[in-house]
């Protein structure tokens, strides 16, 4: 069976708040949007599931995403561009398909699209195989 990855998407980023509530649609739920429109013709939708975060505690630095799988480093990117989210959602899964042919996660700065060259928040190591 194939280590299954997945790219968590935060949809509370780039809210809009009123009286405590949210307001509209985030900018987090419109890049995912997006990004579910390009997953559909992706040809590494098999290899990745797309899983919508409430959350990912990056509020200053929206909009967030991460890639995660098993064995691999866990990367956290926010300061997504929001201002052309076709482009941002492109570079997005272009990242994720580099990922994926990592053995070990390792995304080497040169290698990311442009978009997700600045605005790292972690890079979390893998979990060890005991």
């Amino acid at each position: 069976m194939k280590n299954q990855h997945t790219l968590f998407v935060c949809t509370t980023c780039a809210s809009t708040w009123q009286d405590g509530k949210r307001v509209g649609e985030s900018g987090g739920e419109k890049l995912l949007k997006s990004l579910s429109q390009l997953y559909q013709n992706w040809f590494r939708r098999d290899e990745f599931v797309i899983q919508p975060v409430e959350c990912m505690s990056a509020c200053t630095r929206y909009c967030a995403i991460s890639f995660a799988a098993l064995g691999k480093y866990t990367y956290l990117f926010g300061d997504l561009p929001v201002e052309n989210l076709a482009e941002t959602a492109t570079a997005v899964l272009d990242c994720a398909s580099l990922y994926y042919t990592k053995p070990d996660g390792l995304l080497a700065w040169t290698e990311r699209p442009e978009a997700l060259k600045k605005g790292i928040l972690a890079r979390i190591p893998p979990l060890a195989n005991d």
